[in-house]
C-alpha cells in the first residue's frame, strides 16, 4: 500500500537534550490534531542518537509535559506498539545495514579523515575565500575516503579497525524538488549541499539517517515539523530517492518569534518579557539553573493549548475559543501560515483568564489549592477555599494569583499599603475603626448586607461616607488598598477575624498621623 492510500500516521520526535520548548509543544500539538482530524495515529519517538547531548530526566520531562497538555501519543516508548522500540538508541544495530546498503549501491562511502585533517581542509578552503567550507563533491576528491583510496587500502583500514564515518554521496549539479504542504514547491541545487555523515564513528546514526529509516519503517505519512528543519529536507528527500522508498508528505511550521519580531523565540525573550518558555518548570542538571514553566506559573492546560494552537494556525473565522476536541475537528494544514508569528504574552493571559472564569468555584478551588500550598499557606479551618476563590476570581490572571492576592485570607496582614496608610490612617480614621469595631461586634447577623448597612448607618451619623470608611476597613483587614467587594470579603473573613484585625489596627499601623 502506498503512503498516499495508507491511514494517516504522524510522529513527534524530540531529542532528550533538555526542556521541551514551547515551539516543540506546538509541533507536537499540530501533529496530534492532524492525526485526530484524519482518524490516524500519533506516534512519539525519542531521538537520542547524540549521546553527548543526552540529559538525564529530559525524556521523563517530555512525557510529563505532553500529559499535562492533554497530548496523548497512541504509540511510543511508554505505550509500546508494533514498531517498538521507540527510542533510537535501542534501535542502534539496525541502522548500519541501511548505511551499508547505500555504500553497496554507490550512494555513500567510508570516510577515514581525522578531526585534524578535517580542520586543515576547512582552513584551506577559508584561506581560498570559501566562507562556508563543506565536505562535498569537490573536497571529497582529495580527502581520505573510499571514493579516492584504492579498494585494498580501504579494506586494510576497515580490517584494522581504523575509525571511520559513512557519508552520503550527494550527486553533482542536480535539483532536489519537493512539495511542502505549507510552503508549496521547494527546489534546492545539490551544489548547495554537503556530504552529510550518516553513521558516526561510534556506530550511532546521525539524525538524518535514523530519521529517514525510522519514518520509513514506522510508515509515517506526514512529517510535520518546525521551520528550522527545512534546510535538512532536501537531503531527506534525496535519501528517500537513494533508498528507493516512497517519501512522506512534508509540512514545515512557521517559527515562533519573540514579542518584538526580532528573531526566534528564546529563553532570553521569556526572561526579558516575563513569560515562561517551557511547559513545565525545568532545572538544568548540569548547571542547577531553574527555568519557569506554564504549569507552575499558573496557566490552565486548556488555556495554554488554545493559545498555542492559534500561533501559526487560524480557523478561517473570528472564533478564538476551542477545546482540544474542537481543535481536532477544525485543524488543517491549509490554514497554517508560512510567516513567523510573534508571541503575544497579553493574549496568553487573556486566554488563561477566560478559562479560569469558566470554572465553577469548586473546580477553581481544586485547581488553586496546590498553588496555595506551594506558597506555604494553609486555609484556616473556618474558611471556605471555594468562597475565597469566588471573591478573587475576577481579578485573577493565573492560578498563582489566589495565593499572592489573597494572603490576608490565610494569615493576618503584616504589611500595609503605604499610600492608603498615609492618606487614611489619621486620628479620625482610628476613631472610625474603633467605633465600627464596636458596632460590628453587636451585629445579630454577619452578612455582607448587614455589614454594609451598619457601615452606612454609622457613616451617616458620623458625617462620613462609604468613600472614607471603606478604604480604612480594607486597609485594617487586608493591608491592601484594593481588592474584591469589601463587604463580601468581610463576610468571608468572619466576625472573629475581622474584629480581631480592627482591634489590632492601632498596634499594627502605628500612631495615626
Amino acid at each position: 500500500m502506498s503512503l498516499a492510500d495508507a491511514p494517516v500516521r504522524v510522529r513527534f520526535a524530540p531529542s532528550p537534550t533538555g526542556a521541551l520548548h514551547v515551539g516543540g509543544v506546538r509541533t507536537a500539538l499540530f501533529n496530534y490534531l492532524f492525526a485526530r482530524r484524519h482518524g490516524g495515529e500519533f506516534l512519539l519517538r525519542i531521538e537520542d542518537t547524540d549521546q553527548t547531548r543526552f540529559v538525564p530526566g529530559a525524556e521523563e520531562y517530555i512525557l510529563e509535559a505532553l500529559a499535562w497538555c492533554g497530548i496523548t501519543p497512541d504509540l511510543g516508548p511508554h505505550t509500546g506498539g508494533p514498531d517498538a522500540p521507540y527510542r533510537q538508541s535501542e534501535r542502534k544495530p539496525m541502522y548500519r545495514q541501511y548505511a551499508e546498503q547505500l555504500i553497496r549501491a554507490g550512494h555513500a562511502y567510508y570516510a577515514f579523515d581525522t578531526e585534524a585533517e578535517l580542520e586543515q581542509m576547512r582552513e584551506r578552503l577559508k584561506a581560498a575565500g570559501n566562507a562556508a567550507p563543506q565536505y562535498n563533491y569537490v573536497t571529497r576528491e582529495y580527502m581520505h575516503n573510499s571514493l579516492r583510496l584504492p579498494a585494498d587500502e580501504v579494506s586494510r583500514r576497515l580490517d584494522a579497525g581504523e575509525p571511520y564515518v559513512i557519508r552520503v554521496k550527494v550527486p553533482r549539479k542536480e535539483e532536489i524538488k519537493f512539495y511542502d504542504e505549507i510552503r508549496g514547491w521547494v527546489t534546492v541545487s545539490t551544489t548547495q549541499m554537503d556530504d552529510k555523515v550518516l553513521l558516526k564513528s561510534d556506530g550511532m546514526p546521525t539524525y538524518h539517517l535514523a530519521n529517514i529509516v525510522d519514518d520509513h519503517l514506522m510508515r509515517i505519512t506526514h512529517v510535520i515539523r518546525g521551520e528550522e528543519w527545512l534546510p535538512s529536507a532536501p537531503l531527506h528527500v534525496l535519501l528517500y530517492r537513494l533508498f528507493g522508498w516512497e517519501q512522506p508528505k512534508f509540512a514545515h511550521l512557521p517559527l515562533l518569534l519573540s514579542p518584538d519580531g526580532s528573531g526566534k523565540l528564546s529563553k532570553r525573550d521569556g526572561d526579558k518579557h516575563g513569560f515562561p518558555i517551557f511547559p513545565l518548570d525545568w532545572t538544568d542538571p548540569a548547571t542547577g539553573q531553574r527555568s519557569s514553566g506554564y504549569r507552575e506559573a499558573g496557566y490552565l492546560p486548556e488555556a495554554f493549548i488554545n493559545f498555542l494552537a492559534l500561533l501559526g494556525w487560524n480557523p478561517g473565522t473570528d472564533r478564538e475559543i476551542f477545546s482540544l476536541e474542537e481543535l481536532a475537528q477544525e485543524f488543517s494544514l491549509e490554514r497554517v501560515g508560512k510567516s513567523g508569528v510573534k508571541f503575544d504574552k497579553k493574549k496568553s493571559i487573556w486566554f488563561n483568564q477566560y478559562y479560569l472564569r469558566r470554572l465553577s468555584d469548586a473546580e477553581l478551588a481544586a485547581a488553586a489549592a496546590p498553588f496555595i500550598e506551594r506558597a506555604g499557606l494553609t486555609v484556616p479551618p473556618d474558611l471556605s477555599l471555594e468562597r475565597i476563590v469566588g471573591l478573587l476570581r475576577e481579578r485573577a490572571e493565573y492560578l498563582t494569583d489566589f495565593a499572592s492576592q489573597g494572603r490576608y485570607f490565610f494569615h493576618d496582614p503584616t504589611e500595609f499599603d503605604e499610600k492608603v496608610t498615609a492618606k487614611r490612617w489619621t486620628a479620625e480614621g482610628a476613631a472610625h475603626l474603633a467605633a465600627l469595631h464596636d458596632r460590628f461586634a453587636d451585629l445579630p447577623d454577619w452578612t455582607a448586607a448587614t455589614l454594609k448597612a451598619e457601615t452606612e448607618a454609622y457613616g451617616s451619623a458620623a458625617g462620613s461616607g462609604l468613600g472614607q470608611l471603606m478604604p480604612l476597613l480594607r486597609l485594617a483587614t487586608t493591608g491592601l488598598g484594593f481588592g474584591p467587594e469589601l463587604f463580601e470579603l468581610l463576610e468571608v473573613l468572619g466576625r472573629e477575624r475581622v474584629l480581631s484585625r480592627l482591634a489590632a489596627a492601632p498596634q499594627r499601623l502605628g500612631v495615626p498621623a
